[in-house]
């Protein structure tokens, strides 16, 4: 439930021609940042040449915001480095990370439809909407969105929390999973658990959204309660999964992300 601050999206397949403006340059899906964590000059990234795409995609306070994206194997120029979402939550403001967000997912979409998926022709960028169309056939595609249900389980004063494989080492978060076709996200996150911890939930109450750009994720957050039945994690997808009192719990997710924003808000509300 990240506040958009002062961040205002757009589209605009071109360059700026304000000084200001600041650059986003993504080599592949990777942000380039220089050495104080910053976003690079313009001629920090000249060695790189011209990029692969180069769009307007919004202003923050005031300022307009430029992607350039180039091809995945191009070396990163002396001086620079990779920055994400996650290393630069709590050294950029808001509206800068939300500026972010919007941009890796943005090239990530440049760079998965160089090309047509239907006749294989290059692709171009929409001059009128925000899309990559087909000069030969006309197919389109749209950045893409893929929408997670993710629960948090209340049992008295627990909580279930579990660890995939390839999650930090002593690690625990919400259980999420992939909206299928078809289906509402309380119907995915009702599957999820009994997939993935062998119980059911009723109760299902909206908690709240979140653009999680890893790379191109809706996270769609729900606090649930505890149904029936008895935990079994599912084999290769949970490593290990338990009800945790809230007042001991283990390593907890990203102080960003929307499952730990979930998690203090129910331990902020019950009562020990």
């Amino acid at each position: 439930m990240t506040a958009r601050a002062d961040f205002e999206p757009a589209y605009a397949p071109e360059d700026s021609r304000d000084a200001s403006a600041l650059i986003f340059p993504f080599i592949g899906q990777n942000l380039l940042i220089d050495s104080n964590a910053e976003l690079p000059h313009t001629e920090a990234v000249q060695a790189l040449g011209n990029p692969l795409r180069t769009l307007r995609f919004g202003a923050l306070a005031g300022r307009e915001c430029v992607l350039k994206v180039w091809p995945s194997e191009c070396a990163i120029p002396a001086g620079l480095t990779v920055g994400d979402y996650r290393t630069l939550w709590g050294h950029w403001p808001d509206g800068l990370l939300t500026a972010l967000v919007r941009a890796k997912q943005l090239a990530v979409w440049v760079l998965h439809n160089q090309f047509c998926g239907a006749c294989g022709q290059p692709m171009v960028l929409s001059p009128v909407e925000i899309a990559c169309t087909c000069p030969a056939c006309g197919y389109k595609v749209y950045p893409r969105i893929s929408p997670v249900a993710i629960g948090l389980i209340v049992k008295g004063n627990e909580i279930l929390l579990a660890r995939s494989p390839h999650f930090a080492p002593g690690m625990y978060s919400a259980l999420a999973g992939f909206v299928e076709a078809g289906e509402s996200a309380e119907e995915c996150l009702c599957r999820e658990m009994q997939e993935e911890a062998g119980i059911k939930i009723h109760n299902l109450r909206y908690f709240g959204s979140q653009s999680w750009p890893y790379p191109h994720s809706l996270m769609i957050g729900f606090i649930a309660d505890y149904h029936s039945g008895e935990l079994t994690a599912q084999k290769d997808e949970i490593e290990d999964l338990a009800w945790f009192r809230l007042d001991d719990l283990p390593v907890q997710p990203h102080p960003a992300s929307l499952a730990r924003q979930m998690i203090e808000f129910v331990r902020a509300r019950t009562k020990p």
